[in-house]
């Protein structure tokens, strides 16, 4: 179920939860750098370091996926613009 009011209490509650777990993935991703480069980090750090990353993974493809679920239908079925304003047919990153 779908709440159609962005302003609503549910849509904000869904918004802040989605930035927690948008910013504790950025966190985690860091964090896994800082372990990576670190030449005496042992195996049950790294496994600490996998389960975390799939944590962090799988809560921001469902934020992703939750976006990606808000956004309208196009009736041609071609892909959105990117939000760099190039077609999503384009080639390149979207940070070039």
């Amino acid at each position: 179920m779908t709440d159609e009011n962005s302003d609503s209490p549910l849509s904000q509650l869904a918004d802040e939860m989605e930035a927690v777990q948008l910013h504790t993935a950025s966190e985690l991703l860091g964090r896994a750098g800082m372990l990576l480069a670190d030449p005496t980090a042992g195996e049950v750090e790294m496994r600490f370091l996998v389960k975390r990353l799939c944590e962090g993974l799988r809560d921001t493809l469902r934020v992703a996926e939750s976006r990606g679920g808000r956004l309208p239908a196009l009736s041609d079925g071609e892909p959105h613009d990117r939000p760099d304003g190039r077609s999503a047919h384009e080639g390149g990153s979207p940070n070039e």
